[in-house]
């Protein structure tokens, strides 16, 4: 009961508020009515300064309490002053708040007002696009359907100024020799002032005048008379019109009445219209220096009420200022008093801030350093899982390759078993490299990927490449083209394993994605000096090309196309990823030229250093013929290999040669085999039982360093190139291997050996790279 006792009394009094506030409104209303009419008073009595007070007080009542009707009546007054007063751009600005003011409350006729008066000012400027567009937006806010729900006017005040802006564009159009508009205008005007409840006589002789004057300029000179003579009849049975626009509208018609009768040769009424143009001239101008009297008057008291009330104001504004110094210098130090306490709190929130971050942070710390060491070790794990699973791998497709490489070489095979052994080598080939794009992979991953230089002969490297691809050619009916710039060096230095697999990975992909068409694969010189060359390698092929919205993403990890209709293969989607992210370790980038229907074309371009010193050795040997100083038969060498398939190829690749051999089975033997026997070069494979690869190798080189001795093993060999000299290996190679790289390296290693022993009788401890 209480509650609501307090409620009721709540809203009487929010009543009472409201009520009183409305009457003290509608008061201040009825005030500015009140001015605005004494005003207007003042004015129609030319008490100019009077009126001009009374506007602005009006004005800033009505401010005072956003009335916009009161604000757009005494802006509209304030306006004829300044207008008459000719101060132009006081007038406008008037007008424009008059025209906000209007549009406020929706009063088309006052904005129709607004609009009216701004037209005619700019016309005095000579701008007749503003000026046509204000005249229409008049005519837009003072349609009859606007005018009749607004009580504050009547139809009399509606139609009078319609007739105002009709006639006043006709006028404009006239003027500017837009006749047919300006008749437009006069019609509508027509219209409205026909009607019989149309009684301001002063607007019949001004439409009457325009008419005239429009007759005049088509030089219907005798419609023009008439018209002149109609509006001189309305004008003097006119009452209420002011003598001076009166005398001046008459002035007008005179005049153009006697030049319309001088053209039609009626030289008497021209005369007589020409004494009756200077009688009302004459009046005219009298009555306009009386104006004038009054408003210089005026002005003069219009700036001497404005400098006493700039005094005034500038004595209020310092009394002001001095206050409000005394009030800011008091509201300076509460700041600062307060500012002072704040910040004394937010430094004390700071302290307990940070300490809890601080712990926050060390517990936070502690288990980012958990979380990195077990990122740490899963990262080995994967490193070494993976790095695992490839040497399995890798074992038994040593078995795969090179059995299916022995078998091949058998004559006897009919074309069937023929083809389904290229099937199969093609098959390990593959399994191969995708056993090496996922070891780049991983090695990109862990960011472990580095490039080793080694002595190239570039030109077999390119043909050891090609030619795995002989059973996926045939396969896919694409005939290969090598192209290599005889001008380029015959040996460079450069990571061997990374430039294979990059031509592997581009040619691959060109053939996967061709059918019936051709491959070409281009080393072109670009640049050479006593250092360096600059190769610039290509893969091209006529195939179904690449569209230019997929040629962005080609290059990323595991992306596939789907536009090899032409085919079912599809591939891990690796090959070009890691072919881009290897060439980018040669400070160079796969650029991609392609076009549907015409092919694809992959270059890039290296700096190479060139090997003059394998150059010239090469040459030595050339020159003192030495290159088959020995007979294979007389040399004999160990293999140290505890897998069974892998002794049978390696056994049936070395008997094929005419070497002798021995075949151990780990490490231990191997050592003991060595101290019994004479070798002229030992195949290492890594890991055995008992003594594995690496541990026999440096057991040997502790007493005898001459030996070349070659890493045969199915380790990732990027493992073993880093620190193969301190285990003491001359070279190695990855099973599976190429069976020409395997001869070549081998013999390469026995010529260096058989030179270097002829020419000085002792061997020396440099192992070749």
């Amino acid at each position: 009961m209480y509650f609501k006792m307090k409620k009721n009394l709540l809203l009487f009094f929010c009543l009472l508020t409201f009520l009183a506030f409305s009457q003290n409104e509608r008061e201040a209303i009825k005030q500015i009515d009140s001015i605005n009419s004494s005003a207007l008073k003042s004015y129609n009595n030319n008490k100019i300064v009077k009126a001009f007070n009374g506007f602005n007080v009006a004005k800033k009542i009505a401010d005072s309490i956003n009335d916009n009707y009161g604000i757009a009546i005494s802006n509209f007054n304030l306006g004829n002053i300044y207008r008459l007063m000719h101060e132009k751009n006081n007038a406008k600005d008037s007008y424009s708040i008059m025209l906000k003011a209007a549009n406020a409350i929706k009063d088309n006729y006052l904005i129709a007002n607004a609009y009216l008066n701004l037209a005619t000012l700019t016309k005095e400027d000579n701008s007749s696009q503003a000026t046509i567009s204000l005249f229409k937006n008049a005519l837009k806010h003072i349609s009859k359907n606007q005018y009749l729900i607004n009580e504050n006017y009547n139809l009399s005040q509606y139609e009078t100024l319609l007739v105002k802006i009709r006639v006043g564009l006709a006028e404009f159009y006239i003027e500017n020799d837009l006749l047919e508009e300006g008749q437009v205008n006069l019609l509508h005007a027509e219209d409205i002032i026909s009607k019989d409840s149309f009684s301001n006589n002063y607007q019949k002789a001004s439409l009457n005048y325009i008419y005239g004057f429009y007759f005049f300029k088509k030089e219907l000179y005798n419609n023009a008379n008439e018209k002149f003579n109609n509006a001189i009849v309305f004008l003097n049975n006119e009452q209420s019109i002011n003598d001076d626009d009166e005398a001046l509208l008459l002035s007008k018609i005179y005049k153009s009445l006697s030049l319309s009768y001088s053209a039609t040769g009626l030289k008497e009424q021209a005369y007589l219209a020409l004494l009756k143009y200077d009688e009302f001239k004459d009046e005219f101008l009298n009555q306009e220096k009386l104006k004038e009297n009054a408003i210089y008057k005026s002005r003069f008291l219009l700036a001497t009420y404005k400098n006493e009330a700039q005094l005034a104001n500038s004595e209020k504004l310092y009394q002001s200022k001095i206050a409000d110094k005394v009030k800011k210098i008091n509201i300076i130090i509460i700041i600062a008093l307060i500012l002072l306490l704040a910040t004394l709190l937010i430094l004390y929130n700071y302290y307990i801030a940070k300490r809890r971050l601080s712990d926050a942070l060390k517990k936070q710390n502690t288990e980012l350093e958990v979380a990195k060491n077990d990122a740490l070790k899963s990262s080995e794990l994967k490193s070494k899982f993976i790095s695992n699973v490839s040497h399995e791998l890798r074992t038994p497709l040593y078995g795969v390759v090179g059995l299916t490489s022995i078998m091949l070489e058998n004559s006897n095979l009919d074309k069937a078993n023929v083809k389904y052994l290229k099937s199969l080598k093609y098959s390990g080939d593959y399994l191969l490299n995708l056993i090496n794009d996922v070891l780049q992979v991983s090695k990109i991953e862990s960011k472990k990927l580095e490039i080793n230089n080694t002595t190239v002969h570039l030109k077999s490297l390119i043909q050891n490449v090609t030619d795995s691809f002989d059973y996926s050619l045939g396969e896919s009916n694409n005939q290969m083209h090598i192209f290599i710039d005889e001008r380029i060096p015959e040996f460079i230095l450069c990571d061997k394993l990374r430039l294979s697999q990059v031509l592997f990975n581009l040619i691959g992909n060109s053939i996967k994605f061709t059918q019936n068409g051709n491959i070409s694969i281009k080393a072109n010189l670009k640049e050479i000096d006593s250092e360096n060359v600059l190769i610039c390698f290509e893969v091209v092929d006529d195939g179904p090309g690449i569209s230019k919205e997929k040629q962005g993403s080609i290059f990323d990890n595991f992306i596939q196309l789907n536009e090899n209709s032409n085919t079912g293969y599809q591939g891990a989607g690796l090959g070009l990823s890691i072919a881009s992210k290897i060439v980018k370790l040669f400070n160079s980038t796969i650029e991609l030229d392609s076009e549907l229907g015409v092919g694809s074309t992959f270059s890039f371009i290296v700096s190479f250093k060139i090997d003059t010193n394998a150059i010239e050795q090469i040459k030595s040997v050339k020159d003192e013929d030495v290159l088959t100083s020995y007979n294979p038969e007389s040399l004999r060498i160990l293999i140290a290999e505890d897998n069974k398939i892998n002794q049978i190829v390696t056994s049936n690749l070395l008997k094929k040669e005419n070497f002798q051999f021995d075949i151990v089975e780990n490490g231990l033997e191997a050592l003991k085999a060595f101290k019994n026997k004479t070798y002229d070069l030992i195949l290492m494979d890594i890991n055995m039982p008992l003594m594995d690869g690496n541990e026999a190798t440096l057991k040997i080189r502790e007493f005898n360093n001459q030996i070349p001795i070659i890493a045969l093993t199915a380790s990732s060999k990027d493992e073993l190139m880093l620190n193969k000299l301190d285990k003491g290996f001359d070279d190695i190679i990855t099973k599976p291997f190429d069976n020409d790289l395997f001869f070549n390296t081998i013999n390469k290693l026995i010529e260096i050996s058989k030179t270097r022993g002829n020419n000085d009788g002792t061997r020396v401890i440099k192992f070749s790279s």
